[in-house]
């Protein structure tokens, strides 16, 4: 099952990609693409929808961020040892948790918002985990039980912020 949200910025809809090709629109069905729709018992709700049955949307409609309502964007730095390498960094002992700010998730064909001042934007395509259910202390053999699922993230960074400035790497990766 692949869910995605449409529509215009700030009043994007719940849908899915039909296996016809069609995106099909969940407005009724769930309030949006995000928290306990993507728990397990929400996800097993969504399972039984006849998809085949829901209002096609127009194809030129506009794709946004696949999740809404994001609460945090937890991301790993230099997680292979070939990226440490090309950014002239060790390979760290443990990994490097930063965040992203929520308002730089957007859809797919959206504009990037470049920073006033930038003078290193860069970019990489990052695996994306989406929790599904509030996870705490889980341990490695339990994690993927807490996976809603995955989308391909771009993740934009202006690394003069990030590495040239003192302070974190959040200004420079939000």
């Amino acid at each position: 099952m692949k869910l995605l949200r449409h529509g215009p910025l700030g009043a994007e809809r719940p849908g899915l990609l039909h296996v016809d090709g069609t995106i099909r629109d969940l407005t009724g069905i769930v309030p949006d693409i995000g928290g306990a729709v993507l728990s397990d018992v929400g996800l097993s709700a969504l399972r039984g929808v006849d998809a085949g049955k829901l209002p096609i949307v127009q194809p030129d409609t506009r794709l946004g961020a696949c999740v809404g309502g994001t609460g945090k964007f937890i991301c790993i730095g230099l997680n292979y040892a070939d990226h440490a390498a090309e950014s002239g960094m060790a390979v760290p002992p443990e990994p490097v948790i930063f965040m992203k700010a929520t308002s730089a998730i957007c859809g797919p064909n959206d504009p990037i918002i470049v920073p006033r001042g930038s003078e290193k934007t860069d970019w990489e395509v990052e695996l994306a985990v989406i929790i599904g259910t509030k996870a705490k202390y889980v341990s490695e053999a339990e994690a993927l039980n807490y996976v809603a699922g995955y989308a391909v993230a771009n993740d934009v960074s202006e690394r003069a912020f990030q590495a040239e400035r003192a302070g974190q790497w959040t200004k420079g990766k939000s």
